[in-house]
């Protein structure tokens, strides 16, 4: 379907269609009609000042169809009125990043006319979201028709429609044009060259494409692993005990990427516009819940939780949970190593080629056993989370990214740390790493990319099927009502979460252990390849267009990279403490090696340190550039300052005059 801009004319009775919002099929009639008053009152009267439509009928012979399903869309100075709203960055005339003001939009460098293309489509959709999200009820005590349903000034309408359940979900339209044109560049035809990170954030917002940008980096800066791996591991294939070096790079390889990432991070955010955006001010999560109270900074009533509540439900149920957990891990880690142990002794009774593949089973079914408790363990995870009520996304986030990284690398590492320290036993190490790492990754492009399509096709197929008998998909455009009730059926995109716990794990693997098995980067390169085609053919086929993040940065994940990285640190310098070459150093005192070995770990820890600190985060280019924004804004603040204090001035000698 190919979107119209939107009408520069409110009163219009054709507009471009947007976002999709769904409501609960025995929706009371009131409720619909108060709803859909709000979404079109002017602003004034603490309306939305949207556009909003009923969708038609879809396809004949569909009884079964929601009637609740609404499309909204915006007038253009509407939305430009919301780019000002949402603090939306532009590129000035003179080619810096500013905050667009309506009042300046000439300025702008992509204003041209009514600035029908100043605004993508992402862009307009997420400003209907912002708009949607803080409309909020008035003197209302009830939605109408659900007396049940409580209501006090300030409170989000669409939050509490949400966590009642009225409102099933709202989500942007695909643009199917763009779409096609994405695709294209995107996955459709195998190239060896960079990602169209611009279209990406053009479609789908700065959080995505910082995503892809990150998987992307994190994959180029593999190549060096690799291509020094596979000679390495070939030409040592039988002495495991030369990983002196590929260690010592290994390590200052995971130290100089992640701070070269956050400059390469700071360039794209800048570029986008959200580097120096500031970030909005939070409201309460859909599902916060609590005694109606008043909040002394908004100054509205909301729902009041005691944080002594929350803290102990934290302390004393989400961390022995979580603790019980880590026990139920060591313990089925505990049972592969007797199953390591029984397949050992079946091989050396009879060493055949059957028995030799044997030494494999046990590897490759704790592989299983742990993609599977790490699965349920997030289920888990997310329903404490839940429960411990709290009133921020970011705080509800934070939690939830601690106990999952947690348990996930206790799950995943705990048997080679083992196996490593404890067991000493480098053949195994390596047998064990290169089955965890081939048995995961299968089984990941397995859940992520076959799966998810294969599930997405038989839900549409029967409605793509009767869409079909009128008109070819491919050649024909789809009539809108079709279209929505296509993409409502769709998948809903979680975000980013999983994606970057998989690469926190990968990343785990490569910097923590790859000195015993080289081959480690090159498979995780292969990985990643296949990762960027599956991810993108997921976002434009299976899943519903998500709104855009205005992110400046991976968030948290960087710090979960960063705390990766020291253990790396740790990790490779207790392996060449091992190594026979170090050992040779000092062959009648062990003490020595150990207390030279921490010593040494514990200065390159420092220089590390060091090393952030002489790194910039941001590219001085940048640095200059938004000092002078800085500068430019405090000038213009201390010039608006004097010309109010003149007129005042002014305006009390008029009196005494008078």
């Amino acid at each position: 379907m190919m979107l119209q801009r939107p009408s520069a004319d409110s009163s219009g009775p054709g507009f471009t269609p947007l976002v999709v919002v769904e409501l609960a099929s025995d929706t009371k009639e009131e409720a619909i009609a108060w709803l859909l008053s709000r979404i079109r009152d002017q602003q004034h009267n603490g309306g939305a000042e949207l556009l909003v439509e009923q969708l038609g009928p879809g396809v004949e012979g569909q009884e079964k169809e929601n009637p609740n399903m609404f499309v909204v869309g915006a007038s253009w100075q509407r939305l430009l009125s919301g780019a000002e709203d949402v603090g939306l960055f532009k590129e000035f005339s003179d080619g810096s990043m500013r905050g667009f003001t309506c009042a300046n939009k000439h300025n702008f460098k992509d204003f041209k006319g009514d600035g029908d293309d100043f605004l993508s489509m992402a862009e307009c959709q997420y400003i209907i979201k912002h708009e949607l999200d803080t409309l909020r009820a008035k003197d209302e005590t009830h939605v109408p028709g659900y007396t049940q349903v409580k209501l006090y000034p300030g409170k989000s309408i669409i939050r509490r429609l949400q966590s009642k359940g009225i409102l099933i979900q709202f989500f942007p339209l695909h643009e199917k044009e763009e779409l096609k044109r994405l695709s294209f560049s995107w996955y459709k035809k195998m190239k060896l060259s960079f990602q169209p990170l611009d279209d990406i954030r053009h479609y789908y917002g700065e959080g995505q494409a910082l995503y892809f940008g990150f998987l992307e980096y994190f994959t180029i800066a593999l190549v060096p692993m690799a291509l020094i791996g596979v000679p390495y591991y070939l030409f040592d294939w039988e002495d495991y005990d030369k990983y002196v070096v590929f260690a010592v790079f290994n390590l200052i390889w995971c130290t100089v990427i992640l701070e070269l990432w956050k400059r390469c991070s700071a360039s794209l955010a800048y570029s986008w516009g959200t580097l120096s955006r500031k970030k909005a001010f939070e409201e309460p999560r859909p599902g916060f819940h609590g005694v109606l109270g008043f909040n002394p900074v908004t100054g509205r009533e909301e729902p009041l939780y005691p944080n002594a509540k929350r803290q102990l439900r934290i302390y004393l149920v989400s961390l022995p949970f979580v603790l019980l957990c880590l026990y139920l891990s060591l313990y089925v880690m505990m049972i592969y190593f007797q199953m390591e142990g029984w397949a050992l002794s079946v091989y050396d009774e009879e060493p055949t080629f059957w028995t030799g593949i044997l030494l494999f089973i046990p590897s490759i079914i704790y592989a299983v056993v742990i993609e599977i408790m790490n699965l349920i363990y997030r289920y888990a995870a997310e329903f404490l989370t839940e429960w411990e009520n709290h009133r921020l996304e970011s705080s509800y986030q934070n939690h939830l990214v601690l106990k999952v990284l947690v348990f996930n690398f206790f799950n995943c590492f705990a048997s080679l740390f083992y196996i490593a320290f404890v067991m000493q036993d480098m053949v195994l190490l390596r047998q064990s790493l290169a089955t965890l790492l081939i048995t995961s990754q299968i089984l990941n492009q397995f859940m992520e990319a076959f799966l998810p399509y294969w599930l997405q096709r038989r839900r549409n197929k029967k409605m793509i099927h009767k869409v079909r008998k009128r008109r070819t998909l491919e050649d024909k455009e789809l009539p809108l009502a079709e279209q929505v009730r296509l993409e409502a059926e769709m998948s809903t995109y979680l975000g980013t979460f999983d994606d970057y716990l998989e690469l926190f794990l990968l990343f785990g693997y490569v910097s923590l252990f790859s000195c015993v098995y080289p081959l480690a980067a090159v498979l995780v390169v292969l990985n990643n390849v296949t990762e960027v085609y599956s991810d993108a053919f997921k976002m434009c086929h299976v899943f519903k267009r998500p709104f855009s993040d205005p992110a400046a940065n991976i968030g948290v994940w960087q710090l979960a990279f960063e705390a990766m990285s020291v253990i790396a640190v740790v990790t490779n310098f207790a392996l060449i403490g091992m190594s026979p070459q170090v050992k040779a150093y000092f062959p009648e005192s062990e003490t020595q090696l150990i207390l030279w070995t921490v010593a040494i770990e514990h200065g390159l820890l420092a220089f590390k340190f060091i090393l952030t600190f002489l790194i910039p985060d941001v590219p001085k280019h940048i640095q200059i550039k938004l000092a002078h924004l800085e500068f430019e804004s405090l000038e213009a603040l201390k010039k608006k300052r004097l010309v109010a204090s003149w007129l005042s001035d002014h305006q009390r000698g008029c009196e005494l005059q008078c």
